[in-house]
């Protein structure tokens, strides 16, 4: 018996209107066939509610309509026969331009499968195949994904396959002029496709640093112990980066053989501008400039190919199948999107492309970025992943002193374990994720199985440890484990806004966004939404006040002072704060003291067992 095949065409039918077109055939529907839309996408956790762009839903077989019963927000029943080829046709309004959702306009597509394929309830295992028709009024345009094609022109429109539902919408797909190289890296072909680029776009650049990255990953996954040999085949057969430059932006989303990434157009390397090229201390490349965008974009890139291993295969057991029509929880977001946050520069080091120097400002920054969060002492990583559906992807004014960042700490418990096993000197981290890989065959994986790794590879019990730092709120050994490892740890004065607690707005003049738990603006009684328009300083009689352009005037104004007045516009009422100015905070400030230590570590090119 031939498999049914559950087959889409998609028309970008109206780029002004930002409309897609959708015709699903379904070859041998069930009667009375239900079919879904997800109501989020994989590795981003939140309930996005795609159908609210799906309209004009209809379904016919041959000639005859079938009536269309909605059963809730995403889901319709069809009353249609068995067996008998059911159609349906449909629109997806598409004008969402970040990596998780769809986007059409005159000059570019965009889609992920799970805001515009509806899911057939009970063929989600059969093949699936996608036409992609093009028009003359899109000779330009070209098709970017990481489908398989089965019979495409030159340009890429055509019928691309799938082996399954969830394959077919775990490959974004890109449409139109846009800039395309490809390379290989160790073996696997990859494709990197950049949208939106200014004219001073070096394309060059980009693809020998990308090409880099993903040589370097896959030999730590797959334990290449001399030359350009691997002990083990790639994960994947290709490779698609799909990336969009826009003005303002910066993300990316994982997927099988692909990502889609955005970032801002000045971030791209540009011709005739190479920053600072000192070289890397341990090795023989030039790093890139670290406080540019670049860096930050190279960074992003590592993350999100890292993930092709760590979530999009080895992945948790409650994700072994997706469940598109509500949350999917687990407890080890910490571990998949943390340990690939400790990863991402990290190896980025070992290439080259930063040197110790950069490396450990980056690391410092997230140091600091989670000390300087009073949610870390309340939530632990392990509530955190759980609660990302209501708390990390929904941040407001009260999210850094009730919440920590599953990326930012998950990264540390991370670092904390690498040179605790290094330190220990049977083992490191690096052979604890290749022997995850292995036990695990690329699969879905448990906390225990973590935990069976590093007690196998150790020789000892990390229970103690995952229960402090994983599922408690305890601090961190952090500054121990780097002195140990030839890194020092030094001081130095924090900006003003951190020693206030205060976060604030990126708009002009004063206004908080947050204000921190147990700080000199919390005690003054400073509110988020509040804007801080001028300071008073001096006893009753003799005060002065001082309109303050920026938070640095606040020095200029206060001198010696240990308490100002704080005027600041409320709900438009001009309200006067006390506030006890606070002494100097400190910010961590790490650099490397014994390079011998420090190498084993930071060394160029990928140590292996």
């Amino acid at each position: 018996m031939v498999q049914p095949v559950v087959r889409f065409q998609v028309r970008m039918q109206d780029r002004q209107a930002h409309l897609f077109s959708l015709t699903l055939t379904v070859s041998q529907p069930a009667a009375d066939q239900v079919v879904s839309l997800p109501v989020w996408i994989p590795g981003s956790y939140l309930v996005r509610e795609f159908s609210r762009n799906l309209q004009r839903l209809r379904a016919h077989q041959g000639a005859r309509p079938v009536a269309v019963r909605q059963l809730d927000k995403c889901t319709w029943q069809l009353r249609c026969a068995a067996e008998e080829a059911l159609e349906l046709e449909y629109e997806i309004y598409a004008f969402d331009n970040s990596v998780r959702s769809a986007w059409l306009d005159s000059d570019r597509g965009f889609f992920n499968g799970t805001s515009l394929f509806l899911k057939v309830h009970g063929q989600e295992q059969f093949r699936h195949e996608l036409d992609l028709l093009g028009d003359d009024e899109l000779a330009h345009w070209q098709v970017a994904t990481g489908l398989s094609p089965k019979k495409v022109d030159k340009r890429g429109f055509g019928t691309y396959r799938a082996d399954d539902y969830d394959e077919l919408v775990d490959a974004p797909v890109e449409l139109g002029a846009f800039w395309s190289r490809s390379f290989v890296a160790c073996g696997v072909s990859h494709r990197l496709v950049v949208a939106g680029a200014a004219p001073s776009f070096e394309g060059r650049r980009l693809l020998a640093d990308v090409q880099k990255i993903c040589e370097t990953e896959i030999r730590f996954w797959h334990g290449a112990k001399s030359g350009t040999r691997l002990t083990s085949k790639p994960a994947h057969r290709n490779y698609v980066f799909l990336l969009n430059a826009v003005d303002a932006g910066y993300g990316g989303l994982e997927h099988r053989n692909s990502t889609a990434l955005i970032c801002s157009r000045k971030d791209l390397p540009r011709a005739g501008r190479r920053g600072s090229r000192a070289s890397a201390t341990s090795g023989g490349a030039a790093p890139v400039e670290q406080d540019t965008g670049y860096g930050t974009l190279l960074g992003l890139i590592s993350h999100e190919y890292f993930h092709t291993w760590n979530v999009k295969r080895l992945r948790p057991a409650e994700f072994a199948r997706y469940h598109y029509a509500h949350e999917n929880y687990t407890q080890l977001l910490w571990f998949f999107e943390g340990f690939t946050s400790y990863y991402d520069d990290l190896l980025l080091r070992r290439c080259g492309l930063i040197d110790d120097a950069g490396y450990l400002a980056l690391l410092a920054k997230t140091i600091n970025q989670v000390r300087q969060t009073p949610g870390r002492q309340l939530q632990s990583v392990a509530q955190a992943s759980l609660d990302a559906w209501v708390k990390y992807y929904r941040p407001d004014e009260n999210t850094p002193n009730a919440t920590v960042s599953y990326y930012a700490k998950g990264s540390l418990v991370a670092l904390c374990l690498d040179l605790t096993l290094r330190q220990e000197g049977k083992t490191n981290l690096d052979e604890v994720m290749r022997l995850l890989w292995r036990r695990c065959a690329g699969g879905p994986m448990s906390e225990d199985d973590l935990h069976g790794a590093l007690t196998e590879l150790s020789g000892r019990s990390f229970a103690s440890e995952l229960k402090r730092w994983v599922h408690g709120t305890t601090e961190l050994p952090l500054k121990t484990l780097l002195q140990a490892q030839g890194i020092a740890v030094g001081e130095e004065s924090a900006p003003l806004a951190q020693r206030l607690g205060l976060r604030l707005t990126d708009d002009s003049g004063i206004r908080v966004k947050s204000v921190l738990r147990g700080s000199a603006a919390e005690r003054a009684g400073f509110a988020s939404g509040d804007e801080w328009l001028a300071v008073e300083v001096g006893n009753t009689k003799s005060a002065s006040q001082w309109r303050l352009s920026g938070l640095d005037d606040l020095a200029l104004y206060a001198g010696d002072s240990a308490r100002v007045g704080a005027l600041i516009a409320r709900d438009r009422r001009i309200l006067k704060l006390t506030l006890s100015l606070p002494g100097s905070g400190a910010t961590w400030r790490l650099s490397v003291s014994e390079p011998a230590q420090a190498a084993g570590w930071l060394a160029f090119g990928i140590v292996t067992p």
